[in-house]
């Protein structure tokens, strides 16, 4: 790194970058202010000007997380704010019910799907699908779409919201844990599917 660096530059760089490392997507301008305890965030944007100037940093134009490494890049990212309505198994909020807790800027083709799609997210409450490396304040990523059999889906169960993967047992549809202290829950009168997983980001200590 430039000795030309002021201990100030080098600990914006470090952030920037250990954040993307840690979660997929850069930091905003608030959460790096945040970090470095700063009351303005006028400052952040001066030393931001001077790094990407030095080549250390660039900028994706009209993302609020558009903070990228120097160097090729193959694609542009499609950064998208993705909603994050509250956690599950409590419930699922429908769109028009309330407003997300907050949103997550999300590269929606590293989860596989085309720019436009349709993404929501939900966090993790229980131990019921450790067994599928998803557990307890984990935060996953779901797209409304019909599913297939053994697909993790969120799902409305007789009025009752909750994370489970999708089967289908003799020809009825249920769901299934993946843990054993768990039994498959049969709906009694119905059954929505309310998105199917498409990704996970895994809940920081």
């Amino acid at each position: 790194m430039p000795s030309t660096l002021s201990p100030r530059q080098r600990q914006i760089l470090d952030f920037i970058l250990a954040h993307r490392e840690r979660q997929g997507v850069s930091p905003s301008i608030r959460e790096i202010q945040a970090h470095c305890q700063l009351a303005s965030p006028y400052g952040i944007q001066r030393h931001l000007k001077v790094l990407t100037a030095k080549g250390l940093l660039r900028r994706l134009p009209g993302h609020a997380r558009g903070l990228l490494p120097p160097g090729p890049s193959l694609r542009r990212p499609t950064l998208a704010d993705v909603p994050l309505y509250g956690v599950i198994p409590a419930g699922l909020p429908a769109a028009n019910e309330r407003e997300p807790d907050r949103f997550l800027a999300l590269d929606v083709s590293s989860l596989g799907l085309r720019q436009g799609t349709p993404v929501y997210a939900l966090r993790v409450r229980g131990d019921s699908m450790t067994g599928a490396a998803i557990l307890d304040g984990d935060v996953v990523f779901l797209t409304p779409r019909e599913p297939q059999p053994r697909d993790i889906v969120a799902a409305l169960i007789d009025g009752e919201s909750t994370l489970k993967r999708f089967i289908r047992h003799e020809g009825r549809a249920c769901l299934r844990a993946e843990n054993p202290r768990y039994p498959d829950l049969l709906p009694a009168v119905d059954l929505t599917i309310q998105g199917v997983m498409v990704g996970l980001l895994r809940a920081t200590v």
